[in-house]
């Protein structure tokens, strides 16, 4: 099912995000990660690509077992290292295995990477647009309620997101934030900017505290003064701060749903406990 589709309903929605592993040998056990997050009944699952398409077939192999088990898979797909015929060839081998939603992302800059003279993607955008002239996909892209580390301000980033969902984009999914005030403004921002796609609100319940500079990094987050003072309360105690992590959690989905938000995207890494705390925590409100 494409994911527009299940966006258009006006329900609820509850996704789940989770990664391939880096070593073939860990894949049957992620495979049981998939089981886990399957049994929960999101309304789907979205698995990452590997960095500069390194686990291509690890992704596959990943987003067909969420096939099997029932569930609508999200393909995540970056193109900055990657050619034209390479983009070509996976989006082939997708429509092969049924597999009809994408998530369209530039992929990380690698460290002391330079541009070839005849690199052909540079932007998500131009992923995008390669994506819908090859077939009938659902097309999805991220965005940065906080503004994307490499934009030079908060308009231009709006306005290259802007750029991008012009291009096909059907849905937007956002990086991690801690603060909704944050998000409510970024979607007031879209709105007068004409940015007319569904925003789903990216969570990520953080359980440890290791997990809080990789947050930063990847999204340029803040963390909101309430939430600073449970890691400093408990973010020693690991299964205190697990258990704070998934409240907290809570309380923003909870609060986002409550004013209207209605589709809500879980980074789980890979914790089928934790998937399974939020949902369990959503029960009476998602089958309102």
């Amino acid at each position: 099912m494409k994911i527009s589709e299940i966006l258009a309903n006006n329900k609820i929605t509850v996704s789940f995000e989770m990664f391939p592993p880096k070593q073939w040998d860990k894949i049957e056990k992620t495979k049981e990660t998939v089981h886990t997050m399957a049994a929960q009944k999101p309304s789907f699952i979205s698995v990452t690509y590997g960095a500069a398409g390194t686990r291509t077939g690890f992704t596959s192999e990943i987003a067909n077992e969420i096939k099997k088990c029932g569930e609508t898979p999200l393909y995540h797909l970056t193109c900055l290292t990657s050619t034209k015929e390479k983009i070509d060839s996976v989006l082939s081998s997708l429509q092969q295995d049924g597999i009809e939603n994408v998530l369209a992302l530039r992929g990380d800059i690698p460290e002391n990477f330079n541009f070839p003279d005849k690199q052909y993607f540079h932007h998500a955008y131009e992923l995008v647009k390669v994506i819908k002239q090859h077939g009938d996909f659902c097309v999805g892209a991220a965005c940065y309620p906080e503004v994307h580390p490499e934009s030079k301000s908060a308009h231009d980033d709006l306005l290259r997101l802007k750029e991008k969902t012009d291009c096909g984009v059907d849905f937007l999914t956002t990086q991690m934030f801690f603060d909704n005030d944050v998000f409510f403004d970024f979607k007031e921002r879209c709105k007068l900017i004409g940015i007319k796609a569904p925003i789903i609100a990216g969570i990520m319940p953080i359980t440890n505290a290791s997990q809080i500079n990789r947050s930063i990094q990847l999204s340029g987050c803040r963390f909101p003064k309430k939430f600073s003072a449970i890691i400093e309360r408990f973010g020693d105690n690991a299964q205190s701060m697990k258990q704070a992590g998934v409240i907290y959690a809570l309380e923003q989905i909870v609060d986002l749903i409550a004013n209207g938000q209605n589709n809500i995207h879980i980074y789980t890494m890979n914790k089928g406990d934790v998937a399974a705390a939020i949902m369990k925590g959503l029960s009476d409100i998602i089958n309102e």
